[in-house]
Formats: structure tokens, C-alpha cells, sequence
């Protein structure tokens, strides 16, 4: 481990803290889960921003964003598997032992290649509504007001992780 075990003690506290506010839980292998933190520690040094440990990050947070810790992959990760792609968030399932948690593929499309469909990427259009709708790419909360919130209320990330939805 590159940082000192009282910054890594440090934010798995706080990130534990978040996780279970909003109804999410870190792995319960404590030695494994330091270790991701770590990695997220470093890459915060190295890049400003805590990219996944597990991923190849570009060193552009414009082109990290769907990366950065929780990725956007977590929440789909969580259903189909058990934990996210590094096994730092697991569901209620695995962290009861009801499910074993095995190697998971990598969601992220490769370098240069689009997440979805051009057509898919615009948001329905409902001029009935009055204020546009915002969802979170991390946990998929949504909010109607004029702008995203700075700080999704269920996973924490940042208003930049936010893309209206309608």
C-alpha cells in the first residue's frame, strides 16, 4: 500500500458511512477492500479523481467520468453478479454469503467506441413538463428541476455524473 493506513482507514470510513446510507455495502473482506482504497487514493493523487483501481484510467476526468468510484457500471454489476466490477460494492446477497461472487466482465466499451446507440444518447422530449428531468448514471435517481443536484442524495456522486433524461 502506497498511502498511509490512516488515510486509508480515513476514507473507508467515510466510504463505508455513504455505501450504507444509501443502501449499498463494501466488500466484507476489510485486507481486499483497503487495498481497492488504496488504488483509489493513488489514482486521486495521480489524476485529481478517484478512478476504479481495476481500470485503465485515460488521466482525463472528462473521459473517466463513467469511471470514477462508484463507476457507472456498479448498480448493474450488483444485480447481475453480486458485486461491481472490482468487488468493492457487493449486494445484501453476496455480503450475507447467499451468492458467491466470481470474476465479472468489464461493462466499459473499449476506447473509442460509443456506450450506446447516437439515437439512444437523446432524451425523450416532453414539453409538457416543467422543469427538465435529471438522472444520476451512477444509481439512476431522478430529479425534476432546473439543474442537477451538486450531490446525488443516494450514492454521492457529483452533479457532473447527472444527464437529463427528459
Amino acid at each position: 500500500m502506497e498511502n498511509q493506513p490512516e488515510k486509508i482507514s480515513s476514507f473507508y470510513d467515510t466510504l463505508k458511512k455513504d455505501a450504507e446510507s444509501g443502501g449499498y455495502h463494501l466488500n466484507p473482506d476489510s485486507e481486499f477492500t483497503r487495498e481497492l482504497i488504496d488504488g483509489l487514493l493513488v489514482n486521486q493523487d495521480r489524476y485529481g479523481y478517484p478512478s476504479c483501481p481495476c481500470r485503465l484510467a485515460f488521466g482525463e476526468k472528462e473521459k473517466d467520468l463513467d469511471i470514477i468510484c462508484p463507476c457507472d457500471y456498479r448498480d448493474p454489476d450488483l444485480s447481475e453478479y453480486g458485486a461491481c466490477y472490482c468487488a468493492l460494492y457487493v449486494s445484501k446477497a453476496a455480503l450475507d454469503g447467499e451468492i458467491k461472487t466470481t470474476s465479472i466482465p468489464d461493462r466499459r466499451p473499449p476506447a473509442g467506441q460509443p456506450e450506446k446507440p447516437a439515437s439512444a444518447t437523446e432524451p425523450p422530449r416532453n414539453s409538457a413538463l416543467p422543469y427538465p428531468v435529471w438522472r444520476c448514471k451512477v444509481c439512476g435517481y431522478l430529479c425534476a428541476r432546473d439543474e442537477p443536484p451538486e450531490i446525488c442524495p443516494v450514492c454521492k456522486v457529483k452533479k457532473e455524473r447527472f444527464e437529463r433524461f427528459m
